[in-house]
């Protein structure tokens, strides 16, 4: 077959360190051209050096060159993968960054305390408010240059930017790939001492929270073993909230990662003090009030250093002996592969619901089993959400459409409205000071609310 053009959108981003020699591993993909576009010029170049020396050593002709045009990396895109933070020239990663920062510190001094602070919360809005525009003005040069380009999103807030696209957009084949589902696999695969291949598993949820809804082994149901040896067990440290709340719901929590499932409930707003903050997350909390280490040195090194830094490290990262397990991993290059070849797969991908949960709406972008076509990914029916789950994540549905409207608008009233619906919600003077402070913290990055 002839091969496809993929292009990689914030490829400074250290995402694509490990996402390139995923894709250059597919054989299916041999012949393809990866094109690498970052604002920071300097960064794509570095970061297309480590690919092609990967692609040699890959040896699937494939041909690795850097871009400085959108328009020219764009025109003609079969394949486009997207990591950008929203917070200007890449530094590797948002995290960190001097704008997620004050996400955190400025709620914090109105008693909202964040840790990762990416999906839901101030910090969640937050990011959806700044990345929401670049990823829309990068669509409009696709719909002109690639209307049926299939584009892989890997940023936070996940589900809230594939909804702006898909609302705001022409483009109708926007895909998002997570690892959380992944990780919640893996977990109950510990919990009953077996393979998570081996584990016929249906969920339902958005990014970063789901339940299982179904659990089978070898065709028999082990749902019921699950959750005894759950509720027998002393939780790993950083799952206890996932374990308590799969308890007291009768369903496991898939992803156990803590940090993340907090983002879902108000127990962050609440409490008078940072040693209140629930689950042994006080300390991770503090921490994230703190300039990372890790960032504070880079950003004292001169530009030079830096470069030389990231070249440094990226010239440590090896080929794989092959590409990553969509079961176990993200399994982009699989992803792209099964895609281009019109192969019939099943994929975790974040995606809109179109009646794969019937009580949820069908445009929410929900966390789905998906099967590949030659056209894209379609989601596979998963049921009913329950309704305790159901009234969750209309909630939270409702919240990522107002985010994804204030975004476009650039309105700050429904800033507010979205603010006052989060699970965060503090009150309505309060959430006004807080949401004007943030605003001018991020201003730079948010010229809709100029």
């Amino acid at each position: 077959m002839a091969g496809k053009k993929i292009v990689c959108l914030g490829a400074g981003s250290s995402y694509f360190a490990g996402a390139l020699p995923d894709i250059f591993v597919m054989q299916g993909l041999s012949g393809s051209d990866v094109i690498l576009y970052d604002i920071d010029r300097e960064r794509a170049e570095i970061m297309a050096a480590h690919g092609r020396r990967l692609a040699d050593l890959a040896g699937t002709a494939m041909t690795v060159r850097a871009c400085h045009s959108l328009s020219e990396a764009v025109d003609g895109a079969d394949f486009a993968v997207s990591a950008i933070g929203g917070s200007g020239p890449s530094k590797g990663t948002v995290y960190g960054s001097s704008v997620h920062l004050a996400d955190i510190q400025i709620p914090a001094r109105y008693g909202v305390r964040q840790i990762v602070g990416d999906t839901g919360g101030p910090a969640g809005m937050m990011m959806g408010l700044r990345s929401v525009p670049v990823y829309l003005e990068i669509c409009r040069e696709m719909e002109k240059r690639c209307p049926d380009v299939v584009l892989i999103n890997h940023s936070n807030p996940m589900a809230i930017l594939c909804r702006a696209m898909l609302k705001h957009t022409g483009l109708r084949n926007i895909v998002g790939i997570c690892h959380g589902v992944q990780h919640g696999l893996a977990h109950a695969a510990r919990i009953l001492e077996v393979a998570p291949h081996e584990l016929d598993a249906v969920w339902v949820g958005t990014n970063h929270y789901y339940w299982f809804i179904r659990l089978r082994y070898r065709g028999q149901d082990v749902y019921p073993e699950l959750m005894r040896r759950v509720a027998e067990r002393v939780p790993q440290r950083g799952s206890e909230m996932a374990a308590k709340l799969s308890l007291i719901y009768g369903f496991q929590v898939v992803y156990p990662d803590d940090a993340h499932v907090i983002e879902f409930y108000p127990f962050l707003s609440q409490g008078s003090s940072p040693e209140d903050v629930p689950y042994g997350m006080a300390e991770a909390h503090r921490s994230a009030l703190r300039p990372d280490e890790h960032v504070q040195e880079a950003q004292a090194q001169s530009r030079a250093e830096q470069l030389d830094s990231f070249q440094q490290e990226l010239g440590q990262i090896e080929l794989p002996e092959g590409p990553s397990d969509p079961t176990t991993g993200e399994g982009l290059g699989v992803l792209i592969e099964s895609i281009a070849l019109g192969r019939r797969h099943v994929h975790i991908v974040n995606i809109p619901n179109l009646g794969c949960v019937p009580n949820l709406p069908d445009h929410a972008v929900l966390e789905l089993e998906g099967v590949t076509d030659s056209v894209g990914v379609r989601g596979v029916n998963a049921g009913e959400a329950p309704l305790a789950l159901a009234g969750l994540l209309q909630k939270r549905i409702a919240w990522q459409e107002m985010v994804v409207d204030a975004a476009v608008k650039g309105e700050r009233n429904l800033v507010v409205q979205a603010t006052l619906l989060d699970e965060m919600a503090i009150r309505p003077e309060r959430a006004e000071a807080m949401v004007d402070e943030l605003l001018a913290a991020s201003k730079d990055y948010l010229p809709q609310f100029q």
